[in-house]
């Protein structure tokens, strides 16, 4: 709890306490928002600018169209492949035999590493099954 939080809700206490069981929850509530609302807005004024700015330095970049030129050229050349990769069904763009054989061999290393094998087609999320075990019966 902030240091300005501790300090109004001891006076907030005191002071609705002072009211006694006569004062209604309702007589409660308002001053207590009566007494909060200010130290409230005045943290929101002093945070959300801080909070907003993180934002929008963030998300800007996203937004913009790209003002250098290399980062525009990046984007184009990203736009680009994705163009000719969807053409070839989501496959490698301008690749040649040894491309595909090399990527062959790493896929089939990468298969015998982790579990796969002869037929398995490790770029599917694996099957698994479970069985409930077999208990013992507790009345015996």
């Amino acid at each position: 709890m902030p240091m300005f939080a501790k300090k109004y809700f001891v006076q907030l206490t005191l002071a609705v306490f002072n009211f006694g069981p006569k004062c209604g929850h309702i007589v409660k509530f308002q001053l207590i928002l009566k007494m909060l609302a200010p130290q409230l807005l005045s943290a929101a004024r002093r945070t959300l600018p801080i909070i907003l700015k993180r934002n929008i330095g963030i998300c800007a970049p996203a937004l913009q169209k790209a003002s250098d030129p290399i980062q525009q050229l990046f984007i184009d050349k990203v736009k680009e492949y994705r163009q000719k990769s969807s053409a070839l069904g989501g496959k490698l763009v301008d690749t040649n035999p040894e491309i595909e054989k090399e990527l062959a061999s790493e896929l089939d290393k990468l298969a015998k590493q982790y579990g796969g094998g002869e037929g398995v087609d490790m770029t599917q999320f694996p099957n698994f099954k479970f069985t409930e075990p077999q208990l013992d019966p507790i009345n015996q």
